[in-house]
């Protein structure tokens, strides 16, 4: 490969702190308000065991791939699949594959940051004792009222993307990396500290850690395995582009199956430390576990009111929610701001402007659906999208379709079309290798297929 394609701007400065960053990279909501619903209500231990083998045979090999490309091309998603292709002496299409994967990137972006705005709202009135003296009634009004409010939605969504745009903008070493050295030691403290909390003060700490943990065969259908695999991928952020443009800036020297493991191992125990907050604090409260803004935001507000100190731990609670979207968001972004300075030699700081403009301008399109837009539905004339507003639209159209598809490309690409001395220069040989190989060649595809499938309804 040409020497200039081994080399780009800025670097991680070190394996650990690229690690951490593609864990803050996949520890978003999922983690807080899906994941410990998915364990506790289809079989705990069982559904675990499941997610586990989603995550180890699917998952993760598809976020090593990703990784390896992002190395080998050295650029923006667009840019790494083109250069690739022409490497390998593959069709030059192939870089549709990361067209695709910014306009994933966009529309997630677009619809967390509306909903990271919702968290920073909380942080504020959990501190003020608002939940303290509601009723379920009451705080299912106050979630309501702040969403269908226009003005105070704009601002808080202003204010999350802002801090994203400007993180970004620093570039790697003083944007994405100090992020990483800061949020997730953070979160990983108000988690600690959190779950500790729930252990001491609500009394169900033990009945919460049997529905993670106990396995129950028998609520374990077969409707949970497209779910594990669902969740597996949306959670590890494979398919989007995200671990390419982050894994462009990674040293040749870093082995990728180590730093894919451990990131999965990470996100995982980040997914079982927030099931240990979230299903305590709700069973102790007396309310059903489930999963959605519903919970987050009118359910547990109202469960921390009703324990010891609950004001003062229920605001670190949303407070471990921002960051949390933070480093997820800061992710999203990326990609884009790279595509942007490679194809039309923007610094920085301009990239994350004119992006985080443009996505700014989706989120107002999504937020305004919550309230003077909450009539339009541009797809009612297909019977699955009938009543789906923008913001639903934007999250299932990045989360569950483009998400799949690129999933099920880049196996395509990298199982099919890259060659195998390629791979072994990125992943190194031998009986590992092998594994990796014969997984993305086979099993992911066909993992891909059956969450597409899921997705639209064939499931």
């Amino acid at each position: 490969m040409a020497v200039q394609h081994r080399l780009r701007e800025g670097s991680w400065s070190s394996e650990p702190v690229f690690i951490l960053a593609l864990i803050g990279a996949a520890a978003g909501f999922g983690n807080v308000w899906k994941f410990p619903y998915l364990v506790g209500t289809n079989g705990g231990g069982a559904f675990l065991v499941l997610y586990l083998l989603c995550l180890a045979g699917l998952a993760t090999p598809l976020l090593a791939a990703e990784i390896m490309l992002g190395r080998r091309g050295r650029g923006s998603p667009v840019r790494a699949y083109e250069r690739v292709a022409a490497l390998e002496g593959r069709w030059p299409a192939w870089q549709g594959l990361g067209w695709m994967s910014l306009v994933a990137c966009c529309l997630l972006l677009a619809t967390y940051s509306v909903v990271g705005g919702w968290s920073i709202a909380y942080v504020f009135r959990t501190a003020s004792g608002m939940f303290m003296e509601l009723d379920t009634l009451r705080s299912a009004e106050v979630f309501q009222q702040l969403i269908r409010d226009p003005e105070r939605l704009l601002a808080w969504h202003t204010l999350f993307l802002a801090v994203t745009v400007m993180i970004v903008g620093r570039g790697v070493r003083l944007g994405l990396e100090e992020a990483a050295r800061w949020f997730m030691p953070m979160l990983a403290g108000l988690l600690l500290l959190l779950t500790c909390y729930a252990m001491l003060v609500s009394g169900r700490f033990l009945e919460g850690l049997g529905m993670l943990l106990l396995p129950d065969f028998s609520a374990l259908s077969w409707q949970a395995v497209p779910k594990a695999m669902s969740h597996a991928f949306y959670s590890l952020t494979v398919g989007l582009g995200v671990a390419l443009a982050y894994g462009s800036y990674v040293d040749d020297r870093v082995p990728i199956f180590k730093a894919s493991a451990m990131v999965a191992v990470g996100d995982t125990l980040i997914g079982l430390l927030a099931g240990l907050v979230v299903l305590p604090i709700l069973l102790g409260a007396q309310f059903m576990p489930s999963s959605g803004p519903a919970v987050i935001f009118q359910s547990l507000p109202l469960a921390f009111g009703q324990l010891p100190n609950g004001t003062w731990f229920g605001t670190l609670f949303f407070l471990l929610l921002v960051f949390a979207a933070w480093t997820s968001s800061i992710a999203l972004l990326e990609p884009m701001v790279a595509h942007l300075t490679e194809r039309y030699r923007l610094d920085r700081v301009q990239a994350a402007g004119y992006i985080g403009l443009f996505v700014w301008i989706l989120g107002v399109a999504a937020l305004l659906s919550f309230s003077i837009w909450a009539h339009v539905r541009p797809l009612r004339m297909l019977e699955g999208f009938r009543d789906s507003t923008l913001f639903e639209l934007f999250s299932h159209a990045a989360a569950n379709i483009l998400l799949p598809i690129g999933g099920l490309l880049v196996a395509i690409f990298v199982g099919w079309r890259l060659s195998v001395r390629t791979a072994e220069l990125e992943l190194g040989s031998g009986r590992l290798f092998r594994i990796w190989r014969f997984l993305i060649r086979y099993v992911v595809p066909v993992g891909m297929l059956m969450v597409l499938a899921d997705a639209v309804g064939f499931l």
